[in-house]
């Protein structure tokens, strides 16, 4: 299955349109692990057990694990995921972008020594950056377009005068992505939740891509005015899909031993208010 169908599978079997972002940070870790980079992989397993059947993706930052030397953890962390939930896709969230020739080897990292199903990527250095990665057939790939973090303003939001239309730089990697560059209908844009009006003008550029969709929860961005912006629906099948992220809110949900149980109930909730906001689309 290629990373599209998978993510189609997932959203049907889980009526779920949340991501869960595993973003370990041994600090916030409960009691009985905390400051323990050892229990990376523990904690995260614990997460994913209790949560994949309410989601239609996972998405480990690798950040988080390379922090600590914990690269051997994640390739565990992807084997098991693979074993207790091989209908949820697992998109690497990478953030990558070199030149083509070293593009290349970080294509083999995500798609080959990691098995990651998608991976997040800079845009920023050109086609040539992202070419590399759709050479691996139905994997995806999320280009970085109109972010999150307030500093997202200094080159996303800047208009290009040399383009045609003078469009805002996120716009224009929104048409870039939903056309030329998008050869075998393996790109999706990376949009932030606390933008909700971008989000609704990145899907106008980009009807049918998945948008991935950081900041809901500890961010705060608002879950039902994301769907009603992002998602769309044609005769009850959804046509623009979206993965809307949570990380710390369901991650960090108890310091106590109960903290895969609270986990769940966050993202049971979480779910749960993404669905019933599909009925404003």
């Amino acid at each position: 299955m290629t990373f599209l169908d998978m993510l189609s599978a997932a959203e049907r079997q889980n009526n779920s349109m949340l991501c869960v972002g595993l973003d370990p940070e041994p600090t916030k870790f409960p009691d009985r692990i905390k400051g323990d980079s050892n229990k990376i992989y523990d904690f995260c397993a614990a997460i994913v057990d209790a949560t994949a059947d309410l989601v239609n993706s996972f998405k480990p930052q690798i950040a988080y694990f390379a922090a600590h030397r914990a690269e051997g953890q994640l390739e565990r962390l992807m084997e098991h995921m693979r074993r207790v939930a091989p209908h949820v896709p697992i998109i690497l969230d990478a953030k990558r972008g070199d030149i083509g020739s070293t593009a290349e080897k970080y294509a083999i990292e995500a798609f080959e020594r990691y098995g990651a199903d998608a991976v997040t990527l800079s845009p920023f250095m050109g086609w040539d950056s992202v070419a590399p990665y759709l050479k691996f057939h139905g994997k995806g790939a999320f280009l970085l377009c109109r972010t999150s973090n307030p500093g997202g303003d200094d080159l996303q939001n800047q208009r290009l005068a040399s383009v045609e239309g003078q469009p805002l730089m996120y716009e224009h990697i929104a048409q870039l992505a939903q056309g030329p560059w998008n050869l075998n209908g393996q790109l999706g844009l990376v949009v932030g939740a606390t933008y909700p009006k971008e989000i609704e003008r990145v899907r106008e550029l980009a009807p049918t891509l998945p948008l991935l969709i950081p900041g809901v929860g500890a961010q705060g961005g608002d879950a039902v005015a994301t769907v009603k912006a992002g998602l769309r629906v044609s005769a009850g099948e959804t046509t623009g899909p979206i993965i809307v992220n949570s990380s710390r809110a369901i991650l960090y949900a108890s310091s106590g031993l109960d903290f895969a149980e609270k986990a769940r109930a966050v993202a049971l909730q979480t779910r749960d208010v993404l669905s019933a906001a599909r009925i404003h689309v």
